[in-house]
């Protein structure tokens, strides 16, 4: 059908398409991610080993490590 397609334009991203970002595809230093993905992994077995809840360990994880962090530099 002619005419009905969409006009072409640039699309303008939404802060929720940050968030499917998986944890592999972020850019950090090896270390600093083995470090994130251990306490990721620490927080599921905490949690009881249930899943559904991996992007929420891992940010939860990436917020204790860089706490950690900012702590030992003080």
């Amino acid at each position: 059908m002619m005419g009905t397609s969409k006009p072409a334009g640039k699309v303008k991203p939404s802060k929720r398409s940050a968030v499917a970002v998986s944890p592999q595809s972020m850019e950090l230093p090896d270390s600093l991610w083995e470090r994130i993905s251990r306490k990721a992994f620490e927080l599921w077995q905490e949690r009881g080993y249930r899943d559904g809840h991996d992007l929420e360990d891992w940010f939860d994880a990436k917020t204790i490590v860089m706490e950690e962090i900012h702590e030992a530099r003080e």
